[in-house]
């Protein structure tokens, strides 16, 4: 055999990236923002097995789990994401869902009601009416999606600490859970949900929420990426067992504050 058909050798523990090109790519998927995939993520990855799936996962879920808890920690209940004016909303707004557009389920407002659950004290459901008969507020705001894009829009609603005081619900608790007509859910730790942006949102614009986004009632959270929105809201819990979420299973962090 020639020098040139010699393999080079090297130590066991030495890693190059080209041999894992592979495996990093599904890394970077399962992290999702590139940021995430840092220099010191890797260095904690250094003594996995790239093709050890299991051994992988459990490792970026503890750097998920500790990203959620810096985030936490960095968290201000008075600090309120950017406003914007009426001439600045984005037109027209971007559907976003994991669905097509025409897919967006097709809501009866006369007869839904918003269930209620968990550490409250009163669990009866909230028709429209009655939930527009509370304290509404306005905003207008960026929506911030994971995906790479923004978007400026305006929406009203009930303040969502407004409905928890409204429901007696235990603001000591940790969570804050939503389910969804779509088979969508998401959840907030209760700092968030108390935040004072953060409403349920029943209009966009100066009319009620279109069916493509949300009617008859969406979360929105304009401190929180565009996922932890989520639309046509069919329950609210609270709890101190983490809901997680639908696309927060999948990998995306749980916290994802902006």
């Amino acid at each position: 055999m020639s020098d040139a058909d010699a393999k080079p050798t090297r130590k066991p523990e030495q890693i190059r990236l080209t041999d894992h090109r592979k495996g990093l790519v599904k890394l970077e998927r399962r992290l999702l923002l590139r940021s995430t995939l840092s220099l010191g993520a890797l260095s904690m990855l250094a003594g996995c097995d790239l093709q050890d799936n299991d051994q992988v996962d459990k490792a970026l879920w503890t750097m998920s789990r500790w990203n959620d808890r810096v985030q936490a920690l960095l968290f201000r209940g008075d600090k309120l994401a950017p406003t914007y004016a009426a001439s600045q909303i984005t037109k027209p707004f971007p559907f976003n869902a994991f669905y097509d557009e025409f897919d967006a389920p097709d809501i009866d407002g006369a007869a839904w009601k918003l269930e209620v659950s968990g550490l409250v004290r009163d669990k009866q459901p909230w028709t429209l009416a009655r939930l527009r008969n509370l304290p509404q507020a306005g905003q207008i705001t960026r929506h911030i999606c994971i995906e790479g894009w923004s978007a400026i829009g305006q929406w009203s609603g009930v303040p969502l600490k407004s409905f928890l005081q409204a429901i007696g619900a235990d603001i000591s608790a940790k969570y804050v859970g939503f389910k969804c007509a779509d088979r969508y859910y998401s959840s907030l730790d209760m700092p968030t949900a108390l935040h004072p942006q953060t409403i349920l949102a029943l209009d966009f614009g100066q009319e009620p929420l279109p069916t493509s986004y949300g009617y008859p009632l969406k979360v929105r959270v304009p401190t929180k990426l565009g996922f932890k929105n989520p639309k046509h809201v069919v329950a609210v819990f609270v709890t101190n067992e983490n809901p997680g979420g639908y696309w927060e299973d999948q990998g995306y962090n749980w916290f994802s504050g902006i």
